[in-house]
């Protein structure tokens, strides 16, 4: 007897139906094609011993599954249960109707129970657009599944509940969610805020500008300073992510299994910190299974590099093309994948070795020529995308004892969100462009027209203080940010001034 059932493979964060078919005949053999890799052809071994821990069996007979379309490899654990309810309805252990209907997925415990599998949010949507009455899943991926709308998901503890449902003895309750109300009650689900940092407001000040206008930022100050504890409070200031965002970050992390048991939809702008003995694959992505990195891991959000010159130098070179181009491609002999990758980049370090140069107590032990050195390991071409340079210095006890509240983040988002409406209202008719920093050439001419006293205070400042050729076009980006906060339609000297001052490694006085 032949009978269908539909699983479903994923590839970057989009899905393709698998149809399983389970023809059982005369004789004794059980063959498995497909492109099965080594973790679904074990799954023979799962299915015997969960049937037989509840009350069925593998029949000994001829029994070929075939995973169609073959030209997509199959991978995982997780068609475990999609091959086993084939196998039962095959072999009239369990009645047929309404299989076809739905989409089965789910590993298998030896007891038979259901454990959580990954890309069940890109899974549900594709079976949604294929017209499919609902999905049948483990229960820990249930919620994830339920912020598909209109669409059924059948969440099981174990193949048991599965089998009763088909058989009409006991359905399996629907999980449902109604996700716009999920999200906008978890939009301010922040465990920390820019009030807990005391003093630091010119650094906070410079935080809001890289906010407002998307620009990639480095911290430089001494140990103890307070660049991680700023860094982390950035996603509480950005604006929050539309139901779009949402759900394509959600989308990424179901792929990567990030997601947590209690929460079906990432609300939150994600903040990624990697360490920095990270490698190239880890960081974009890649690997003999083509996994998500930490960059698109941080898509829509933040992605912070602490102690930027410690990581290898080849991890921070792969990094260039995906900032540019907002997403990464993972190209393999028979196929490649695309992972977005829009994210902000804020990294930290120290201004040498031992930390304390510029230190306004402490002395620098470094030797002469070390501290240009470690500012080497940073290449110019990376250093091109980090638009604001700010230099961190100790906060002093005063400012530490102060009990006076701090301003909190929901007062600098609302400024943050004005401004990121007129950027919005500004490139409406420019497609793949939302804010300041991701401004092409043209644009900057168009956008960030400066008048006579401008040119001059820019002309000047390059001069006395030696800046670089590619801090030019940085300073006008941030300017023109400066200039949104301020609901300024033209740049004025101030902004410029304010702009300048966020350039400290292109000095040619830095580091001697």
């Amino acid at each position: 007897m032949l009978v269908k059932t539909f699983g479903s493979a994923v590839q970057g964060v989009d899905a393709n139906t698998i149809t399983v078919e389970v023809n059982i005949d005369k004789g004794i053999n059980f063959s498995l094609v497909g492109l099965p890799d080594s973790a679904v052809k074990e799954s023979q071994h799962r299915i015997d011993a969960a049937l037989n821990n509840t009350g069925y069996k593998i029949p000994g007979k001829k029994i070929t599954i075939n995973m169609a379309p073959a030209d997509i490899r199959k991978e995982g654990s997780s068609y475990d249960l999609t091959l086993a309810i084939g196998i039962l309805a095959a072999s009239n252990q369990i009645k047929g109707e309404g299989i076809e209907d739905y989409i089965i997925m789910g590993e298998l415990a030896l007891d038979g129970a259901l454990r959580p599998i990954k890309g069940v949010l890109p899974i549900a949507i594709q079976a949604r657009k294929e017209k499919f009455k609902g999905i049948i899943l483990p229960k820990q991926n249930a919620l994830e599944a339920a912020i598909v709308n209109d669409f059924e998901v059948l969440g099981a503890t174990n193949i048991k509940e599965v089998i009763d449902h088909f058989d009409g003895k006991a359905a399996i309750e629907k999980t449902e969610m109604d996700t716009r109300e999920e999200f906008y009650n978890r939009l301010n689900d922040f465990e920390v805020d820019f009030s807990d940092v005391k003093g630091q407001e010119n650094i906070k000040r410079a935080l809001e500008i890289a906010a407002s206008g998307g620009h990639n930022a480095i911290l430089i100050g001494p140990p103890g300073a307070g660049k991680t504890m700023l860094a982390k409070r950035i996603p509480t200031v950005l604006p929050p992510m539309n139901l779009h965002e949402a759900l394509e970050t959600t989308k990424i992390h179901s792929v990567a299994g990030r997601m947590k048991d209690e929460s079906g939809l990432v609300t939150t702008r994600p903040f990624r910190s990697p360490h920095h003995t990270i490698s190239d694959v880890a960081l974009v992505g890649g690997g003999g299974f083509p996994q998500p990195g930490e960059i698109s891991l941080a898509h829509n959000g933040v992605l912070f590099l602490d102690e930027l010159p410690e990581f290898k130098r080849t991890v921070l070179e792969v990094m260039r093309q995906p900032m540019e181009e907002r997403r990464v491609t993972i190209s393999r002999a028979r196929f490649s994948v695309d992972y977005p990758a829009s994210f902000m980049l804020i990294a930290s370090m120290n201004p040498c070795p031992c930390g304390y140069y510029n230190h306004p107590e402490k002395d620098c032990v470094c030797a002469p020529g070390v501290v240009q050195n470690y500012l080497n390991k940073i290449s110019g071409p990376l250093l091109d995308r980090i638009d604001i340079h700010i230099e961190v210095t100790p906060v002093k006890f005063d400012e530490l004892s102060d009990k006076r509240p701090a301003e909190a983040s929901h007062d600098v988002r609302e400024r943050v969100i004005k401004a990121r409406l007129i950027q919005e209202e500004r490139f409406e008719k420019s497609a793949g462009i939302y804010c300041n920093a991701q401004m092409t050439k043209q644009m900057i001419n168009q956008y960030c027209e400066i008048d006579t006293a401008g040119q001059a205070l820019l002309k000047r400042a390059m001069e006395r203080l030696g800046l670089s050729a590619r801090a030019y076009d940085r300073i006008l980006k941030v300017s023109r940010t400066i200039a949104d906060l301020s609901e300024s339609e033209n740049i004025k000297p101030e902004h410029l001034a304010e702009a300048i001052q966020y350039r400290s490694l292109d000095r040619d006085s830095w580091a001697g």
